[in-house]
């Protein structure tokens, strides 16, 4: 995935604060961290692997949008789902709207199936470990 980074006005200081405001409506990583509950090393972590593209102010701050905002949480929610930020890369392409509905191309429903396939695995490994400890508690109980 390509990243392109768009200059933006540079943040500045009302006459009657030391709160940076930024002219464009955009927001700084803590801001976006508190809004998101994403903390600021996840979402340098997000930008590092393709799925967050803030944009950068002349200095080279990250600046983040309220779109911004609805992805990471998006990335957020689709790798608590189990998925690989790998394939959240593939998916957000075909995302419609700010949701998580995608267009029907074969890259997402071969993508969808594979992490499928992968949770379902790693459910059946889940319940036989499960298993295996049900049957040692059975054992101590009962010795």
């Amino acid at each position: 995935m390509v990243t392109i980074h768009r200059v933006i006005d540079e943040p500045i200081l009302r006459p009657d604060s030391t709160v940076k405001v930024n002219t464009c409506g955009t927001m700084h990583i803590g801001e976006l961290a508190k809004r998101s509950g994403i903390s600021e090393r996840m979402l340098r972590y997000y930008e590092s692997r393709g799925v967050l593209s803030p944009r950068r102010s002349r200095a080279g701050y990250r600046q983040y949008s309220e779109a911004d905002l609805r992805q990471a949480m998006l990335v957020r929610q689709l790798n608590e789902a189990g998925l690989k930020l790998d394939s959240v890369a593939v998916l957000l392409p075909c995302l419609v709207d700010d949701g998580p509905r995608f267009d029907p191309c074969d890259r997402v429903r071969a993508t969808l199936a594979n992490e499928l396939t992968a949770l379902d695995r790693k459910l059946d490994e889940l319940q036989q470990s499960r298993a295996l400890l049900a049957r040692l508690v059975d054992q101590v109980e009962n010795a």
